[in-house]
């Protein structure tokens, strides 16, 4: 019940939830690895750079099967985008 309620408190200060700004950086950490662009992995996925830049930031949560199309386009296990969350988060 605990993590319901930090998500509706999140809604509620109008920020982003922690997770999707964990996920995001995780999105942007490994993009920048494979030096690629946020315009080439919009291609990639059929994005524009600006709707991959709002899922790096946190801003937009990334659905499950957007979150697989990054995977396979940024050759990681869909585990990669929560590794190394902070306790406090989950």
């Amino acid at each position: 019940m605990a993590r319901q309620g930090a998500a509706l408190g999140d809604r509620r200060t109008g920020g982003p939830n922690p997770v999707d700004v964990h996920v995001g950086g995780r999105v942007r950490l490994r993009r920048t690895l494979l030096g690629m662009s946020q315009e080439k992995l919009g291609e990639a996925i059929g994005l524009t750079f600006q709707q991959v830049q709002k899922y790096e930031r946190g801003a937009n949560r990334v659905g499950a099967s957007r979150l697989f199309d990054l995977s396979r386009v940024l050759d990681v296990p869909v585990g990669f985008f929560f590794d190394e969350m902070p306790s406090d988060v989950a």
